[in-house]
């Protein structure tokens, strides 16, 4: 099945100066064509220069065409975050095929789900991880094969135009598994290079990103801005605090970018000083928990400029924090329009975008029209406010609504009053059923002093909260439960945990 976009807008006549934009791949070389032999991926005990990643990725293609890979074919891989994923995506972006990442611990259910919706001409996965089970599966750093493609004749055009298909993620959806989202050369080029100076990033700075390269912060921070930028990319495949803090010092790493969990737990480390990260200067943060207290704790931690960034799979990185702006926006605001972006609010708070950098729609088009409006607009699902300025401030989800009473209440609001206590380390507010109100509030919560309902009720008062905005039941837990696929908090687990 060849994979084509179910959403074809027109952003070349909308956004003027578009059709001039490459192919991924074709700016990625031409990056490394300057770079030379200087080093751009360090993976464990190997550094590859940006001449090496090229040399590779170009012989990968063309044994990926040996196998039967051509222009607009998909191909799968399962991998960690390791060098040879970022040279899968460059293989593919060369021979004009489509990138279909499978996040490293997806199960079998999910991996199967991937499989069947794009329909592969080739899967690659890491041995033992369960695509390389896959009939024909060829296996990354095991006895199946990928040495061989290494040592094909290279491929040394790029096929690719700007507006083909660049990427297939998959993204969890509320019915039917997760959604396969498009995205084009064109979006991917867009971002990449607006991002680098909207961060104020260039190719002296280093990035350690943990995050998997098939979620969309992984592929943007560890193959998009590096390629783009010439940044060096610090890979990591497992998530360990220490060994973070370790690599910041070595690598002289510069900019992260992560859901909270990632700095909170390396501030707790017990290598942490502000000394052993000194060379860390810009902390990007998505994901719920990006609370103005966490900024300040996080800023005062570092000794670095932390801010908050909203996006999504479907709309990479929509805000962010400016150089140059005021530095009391960097917690108070999701940031303004990071690009050419533009962004409504509909009649029930709803934030609607429109951009260049939008997907091209789901692979199954039947779900675009839960997304879409008739007049071309994509529903993020997230309740915002935006001010006179520009500024966002994400204030909740519609799915996170908890209706207690007929009273609609943030969870988000609860969560960052919750986290303004010294005692609250991180907190994720769920409702659970009431056959009375319908809902009530439980909070979970992660401390490091002590902290009851009784203390809650009393820093709500304090803080002047709506009365039935309260939580009614606070569980304390030693760490909050997250998602494999993007780090964010799992609120459906939470959730389950009160009906069990």
């Amino acid at each position: 099945m060849r994979l084509r976009p179910t959403w074809p807008h027109d952003v070349t006549n909308a956004y003027p100066g578009l059709d001039g934009l490459s192919s991924i791949e074709a700016l990625f070389s031409e990056v490394a064509a300057r770079l030379g032999d200087r080093t751009v991926v360090v993976d464990g005990n190997q550094r590859i220069s940006a001449a090496q990643l090229t040399g590779r990725s170009s012989r990968l293609a063309g044994g990926l065409r040996e196998r039967g890979v051509g222009p607009g074919d998909t191909v799968c891989f399962q991998t960690p975050s390791w060098w040879e994923t970022i040279a899968l995506f460059r293989a593919c972006w060369r021979l004009g095929a489509i990138a279909s990442p499978i996040h490293h611990l997806a199960a079998v259910t999910d991996v199967d789900h991937v499989i069947r919706t794009v329909t592969p001409s080739l899967v690659l996965a890491a041995e033992g991880l369960p695509a390389a089970s896959i009939t024909g599966a060829i296996e990354v750093r095991g006895n199946g094969g990928f040495e061989e493609l290494l040592v094909a004749p290279a491929v040394s055009e790029v096929s690719a135009g700007p507006a083909d298909i660049a990427v297939v993620l998959f993204t969890s959806g509320s019915t039917g598994g997760p959604k396969g989202v498009m995205h084009t050369h064109r979006a991917l080029v867009y971002k990449a290079t607006t991002l680098l100076g909207i961060h104020g990033i260039d190719e002296t700075d280093t990035v350690l990103m943990p995050a998997p390269m098939a979620h969309i912060s992984g592929l943007s921070n560890a193959v998009m801005l590096p390629g783009a930028g010439g940044l060096t990319s610090v890979l990591m495949d497992r998530w360990s605090p220490e060994r973070a803090i370790e690599l910041i010092g070595s690598e002289h790493v510069t900019f992260m970018m992560g859901p909270p969990t990632f700095f909170q737990t390396m501030l707790t480390a017990a290598n942490f000083t502000t000394a052993a990260v000194a060379t860390l200067r810009l902390i990007s943060c998505g994901g719920a928990g990006v609370t103005p207290s966490f900024v300040e704790a996080a800023s005062a931690g570092f000794d670095a400029i932390v801010k908050r960034t909203y996006g999504s799979t479907e709309a990479p990185v929509v805000t962010t924090w400016h150089p140059g702006d005021p530095p009391s926006r960097r917690g108070d605001s999701d940031g303004r329009a990071a690009g050419v972006i533009e962004m409504r609010l509909a009649a029930d708070g709803e934030l609607q975008l429109r951009g260049p950098e939008l997907f091209v729609g789901y692979t199954d088009a039947a779900r675009n029209a839960d997304s879409i409006t008739e007049d071309g607009w994509f529903r993020t699902g997230d309740i915002a406010t935006i001010d006179e300025d520009g500024w966002l401030r994400i204030v909740g989800r519609i799915k996170d609504i908890i209706i207690r009473g007929g009273e609609n209440i943030s969870a988000a609001a609860i969560e960052s009053t919750l986290e303004a206590h010294p005692a609250v380390q991180q907190a994720v507010a769920v409702g659970y059923p009431d056959e009375r109100l319908g809902e009530r509030v439980c909070a979970y919560v992660v401390c490091d002093g002590p902290f009851d309902l009784t203390e809650c009720r009393r820093w709500f008062a304090e803080r002047g909260a709506t009365r039935f905005t309260w939580p009614e039941r606070i569980e304390v837990i030693d760490e909050m439960p997250v998602l494999a696929s993007s780090g964010k908090a799992d609120r459906a687990g939470l959730r389950a945990r009160l009906s069990g």
